[in-house]
């Protein structure tokens, strides 16, 4: 009974030298796609309240970064948190919210 074996990698010969093995090209990964966490402007909370949950929400905020974060939003009106894949920038728009500030995600251009 002839064998059939199918590989992937076939040698083949070059120029009289040794057997060179061809690989099959490998897939190359898309990096997901990366969300902006928008914090827009209210005059209901305390700048002190805003800064202390940003910190609270985004553990990766520095005191200064989330002063930044609270000032932005304060004078234009939205400030930019953070830009993370979809799952952690959903969760930390509804933990915002969730504290009584507005926010909104939108795709990273």
């Amino acid at each position: 009974m002839p064998s059939s074996v199918t590989a992937t990698q076939t040698p083949s010969r070059e120029g009289g030298g040794a057997a060179v093995m061809e690989k099959a090209p490998e897939r190359v990964r898309k990096p997901s796609p990366r969300y902006k966490v928008l914090l827009h402007n209210d005059p209901v909370n305390s700048m002190e309240y805003v800064v202390l949950t940003l910190r609270q929400v985004v553990p990766s905020l520095s005191e200064q970064d989330a002063i930044a974060v609270m000032l932005e939003a304060h004078n234009t009106g939205v400030g930019l948190v953070i830009v993370c894949d979809l799952e952690p920038a959903e969760f930390y728009c509804e933990t915002l919210k969730a504290k009584g500030l507005s926010s909104t995600i939108e795709p990273d251009e």
